[in-house]
Order: structure tokens, then sequence, then C-alpha cells
């Protein structure tokens, strides 16, 4: 096992890791930029190197700044964490050519996985079912208008480099897609360097669903179960869970999407943590979509439903160790949720509000687990994802496991700055989300519904409320948190 390991990450997953390491009794190296001097993951690691300014191209993203600090401090090994360099092909080529392990797969399965179209192809080749469309990457607006007739609108046009919604664009009719060609490969150049797009068939309300791999350096690999990742916002993940209630409802999607993911894997000779996703209509056929070749921000609630350790997997794989776990050996109890705590504003397209934290106050209780990366006194930098922590619980039942939430949530009390923490306890009560009908675009449904009163939006009530939008906003009164007593009394007297 390593005796040093730099953490080439900030916010809560540097946290996560350097936790890991301190169990392992392995010491940590933090990196951090000129704002985040003060951040807690410098102050957790036994050492810390500071990398450059705010700008993350200049500081977190600066290859050989980071590998100077690993040098520097004698660190053997980098764990990257998620974002940032975790799926650089060539920072991990260079972490190896520097005699540092880069913990995570090889260079090259980062790089067969990298471009979109490259994988679509790989997994079409070992039979895994992937949404019909183009296998290159498309510039000739005749071949797209020609592709879209055969598959029939609507069409999607995806960035071949990257994903998180940049350079996507729906087109519902032939009249829309040079346009939306130009302005998809414009803004997959800004961000990802490539303007290469690639067209496939739209899935209307489709599941985002993933699955979790395992696998060592000796050709060992499993699959840990899947995910549901439906519940985004401008394409981000914002709740996780797993099971998938897809799954409770048809307990052989679980095998299905699982085989499926490790023939892909398979191909690329992967090991280490990794995640294949997919994307599922509403009987549960699916189709792969990408592959995330490092630690995803959710594993949480997979090492809640399994008792794996991801993370001192992650560590022991890279040392060399034999993964001694075997697919029979993957049992999955109960259900967990995740939410993920930022500084936005759900009311103003969840608009991100970063500053100071006043007061910060993390929930507890069996069966809940806060992966945090901020303190009271803290300020929120503007210069990065605004990811406060990431609050997950476990119960027996997934309906057991939204009311822990709701409970949880109660709890969790941060004042200074606006966060998203009000919409999940009115998620966890919603009808449509406890039934689990859930799809990509469930969030902005219900930010309609809630907006026209949910089903007592009558036209009164819409009128009523298109009234209330009129007079001028009032300013918000701060709510404290509700008594945990008082909820475990009242949840007890109508049991």
């Amino acid at each position: 096992m390593f005796s040093k390991v730099l953490v080439a990450n900030r916010g809560e997953i540097a946290v996560r890791v350097i936790r890991a390491l301190r169990e392992l009794n392995i010491a940590s190296v933090a990196v951090f930029s000129n704002v985040d001097r003060k951040a807690l993951h410098v102050m957790m690691a036994d050492e810390a190197v500071c990398v450059g300014p705010a700008t993350s191209r200049e500081s977190y993203l600066a290859q050989d700044k980071i590998l100077a600090a690993a040098h520097q401090t004698g660190a053997e090994a980098i764990h990257p964490g998620y974002g940032f360099l975790s799926e650089n092909a060539m920072f991990a080529k260079e972490c190896g050519e520097a005699g540092i392990k880069f913990i995570g797969p090889s260079w090259q399965s980062i790089e067969r996985m990298g471009s979109k179209t490259a994988a679509r192809r790989l997994a079409m080749s070992v039979g895994a079912p992937v949404v019909p469309g183009t296998q290159q990457g498309i510039t000739d607006i005749a071949e797209a208008v020609r592709t879209a007739s055969a598959i029939g609108y609507p069409v999607l046009l995806k960035a071949s480099a990257g994903g998180g919604g940049k350079g996507m664009r729906r087109v519902d009719t032939a009249v829309q897609l040079e346009p939306a060609m130009r302005e998809a490969s414009g803004e997959a150049e800004r961000a990802f360097g490539s303007g290469e797009v690639y067209l496939e068939k739209l899935i209307e309300k489709p599941r985002h669903i993933e699955v979790q791999v395992l696998g060592d350096e000796y050709g060992q690999i499993i699959h840990l179960g899947e995910r549901e990742c439906s519940i985004q916002r401008r394409h981000q993940k914002v709740i996780e869970e797993s099971p998938s209630p897809l799954v409770l409802k048809k307990p052989e999607l679980r095998h299905a999407i699982g085989e499926a993911a490790l023939k892909i894997a398979r191909a690329v000779d992967y090991y280490n943590a990794g995640t294949l996703e997919f994307l599922s209509d509403q009987d549960g056929s699916f189709y792969f979509l990408e592959m995330n070749t490092r630690l995803q921000v959710e594993h949480p609630v997979t090492e809640l439903v399994t008792g794996v350790d991801l993370v001192h997997w992650q560590l022991r794989i890279a040392s060399g160790e034999r993964l001694t776990l075997r697919q029979e050996d993957i049992v999955w109890r109960g259900s967990a949720i995740e939410c993920r705590v930022y500084a936005e504003d759900p009311e103003n397209s969840f608009f991100p509000c970063p500053g100071d934290i006043a007061q910060y106050v993390e929930p507890g209780g069996p069966g809940v687990r806060v992966d945090g990366g901020v303190y009271a006194g803290w300020t929120v930098p503007i210069d990065y994802d605004p990811l406060l922590a990431k609050l997950v619980v476990w119960a027996e039942s997934r309906e057991s496991a939204a009311a822990r939430m709701r409970r949880a949530v109660s709890e969790y009390h941060v004042s200074g700055l606006t966060t998203n923490l009000n919409l999940f306890s009115q998620l966890m009560s919603d009808r449509q989300f406890r039934h689990g009908k859930l799809h990509t675009g469930f969030l902005d449904e219900f930010m309609q519904r809630r907006a026209l009163g949910d089903r007592d939006s009558s036209p009164l009530v819409a009128a009523l409320l298109a009234a209330a939008a009129s007079e001028p906003a009032k300013p918000r009164k701060s709510v404290p948190a509700q008594s945990a007593w008082r909820t475990a009394g009242q949840r007890g007297l109508q049991q």
C-alpha cells in the first residue's frame, strides 16, 4: 500500500478521499488554489501545496504543477477525484512516465472511452444496445439531414468530446437542423476544444440509469448494480438513488444492464472504478450512452446498498491488490438516496449563489451520511461548481428512505446564502416521485406543476398565482430548521 497520496481535487470529494486515506493509514497531500487556502480539504490533509490562482486552468487543471507538488512532497500516487484531471488520458500517462501511480484506469482505457462516438462503436462491437444514430462525428448538413430522416425526428445533437449538456440540441424538424448544428458545434468547441458533434434518435422521457463497475489489474471485474440519476437540471444530476425504481418493478433489468456494462468494460481492459451510463425508456429497454472512467459524484448510494467502500478499493487496486470480491458476493440491501446540496436558487432558474456561510449545521442520526466540503465562516467561491455537500440516506425501503431524507433535510441548516435544500423536501413528498415515475425532464415538469398549484391548479388558483407573481417580492424570512425531536415525535404519533 502507498505511504503518501496526493489528492488532485477540492471540495467534498477531496475530503472524502482524505478520510479514506486516513482510515488506511496513508499520509495525504492536498493541493489548493489561492481562494481555497482555508478550504476544509486543505485543513484536513497532512500536507498542502498551493498550485496557483483561482482559475482552474492555472491551478487544478495545471498538470505540471500537480506533478511538481507530488514530487515535492514525495507522494507515490495521485487520486484525481472527479472532474478536473480525472478523465484526462494525457495526465494519466504523464503520471506513469513520472513514476507516480494514477489512481484510476489506464490512460489507454480513458482515451478509448473519451470519445462518445468511439465508445458507441465499441459498444456495438460487443453487442451492447445503443441509441440509433451516427457512429462518427458529422460536419456535413446533408449527411445530418439524411440520417435524421432515416431514424425519424425528433433527434438529438450531442458533443463527441464531452457531456454535461454542452453542445446538446434537440431538433424536431429538418428546418431546425442546420442552425442547431452550428450552435451545438460552437458550444462544444468552446467547452471541450472540439466542435465535433454526432446525432442520435431522441428517446422521449428517458430514464438515466448507470452501472458501477470495479475491476483489478489482473482481469477480474464485477458490477455493483445500478443508480437512477434521472432527476436533473440543465442535464446535471441533482438526485440519485439505488436501486432504480424501474429495477424494483423489473428485477431482471439489473442483470441485463449489468452484463452489458461488463461487456463494454472488458473490451477496453478496464480496471479500477468506472461507470457505464445508459438511457432507458419507461418499459425497461436500455441503450448505452457513455462511460465515465472515474469515481462518480453519486458513488455513496452504491456504497450504502452494497456495503462496499469504493474509494478504499480504488486505493487497494492501484497499489496492486487483487479484487477479492466476486459477482456473487455483491448483495443489494435497502434503498439509498443522494441529494446534491448546492448554493443555488431553484426559484431563479437554479442560478448559482456563492457567498459567505454564516451558519452551517449538518443532520445526523441513523442512516444519514453527509459528504461535505464546507463549514461556517467559509466563503463559497464564484470560481467553481457551488456544490456544498452530498446528503445521503439509507433505509430498508425506498419509501422509508424518502421519509428519512425529509427528516434529514429538516435538520440541515445553512444560512448566509441561498441553497436548494427546501426543494428536496418538496420533491421527497411529491406524488410522482414517490411512485417512481421518473425521467430526465422530471424536475422541469415538477417546477411547472408546482408553479401551477399541482393537482389543485384550477383556473381560479392559476389566476391567483399569476396575480401574486405580479406583486413586488417581499423579503424572505429565515426559517429555522425543524426540531429533530419534534419531527420524530410527530411521526411516532402517526404510526
